[in-house]
């Protein structure tokens, strides 16, 4: 036990503290999981999610700077696909831990919902009355 803690110094754990948190929203974790079966625009991407192409654009460049994504342009397009075949693997791995934690009955927290991001739609006031 002693040697596998040593190999966790605080560099290690503040990278994969990064790449968790990341990966704790629940666009970033669809985005991700559509990026490791294709490579797609963003366009493409923005339309999976039901948001506008800025806000996934935001998720996007959260996830590069995270390392989990790679991207290349060709003309105007920019193409996203997963940064390797561990990303799919972690995803994964936190699907097969959170159907374990619900099966023991460990319910997520109210906040985590309430804490979720609001989709990136605009939607219609209802009128004023108008009063004299």
């Amino acid at each position: 036990m002693g040697a596998q803690m040593e190999s966790w110094d605080a560099e290690r754990a503040d990278r994969a503290v990064t790449v968790l948190k990341a990966v704790a929203d629940p666009s970033r974790y669809r985005l991700l999981w559509a990026l490791s079966g294709a490579e797609l625009p963003v366009s493409a991407l923005a339309e999976l999610l039901g948001a506008h192409v800025a806000a996934t654009s935001q998720h996007l460049a959260k996830l590069r700077s995270a390392g989990l994504v790679t991207s290349r342009r060709d003309g105007t397009r920019i193409f996203y696909r997963a940064a390797g075949p561990g990303v799919r693997a972690l995803l994964e791995e936190a699907s097969v831990v959170a159907l374990a934690a619900s099966a023991a009955g460990v319910a997520p927290a109210p906040a985590a919902e309430a804490a979720a991001p609001v989709r990136a739609t605009r939607r219609a006031r209802a009128p004023r009355p108008v009063t004299e």
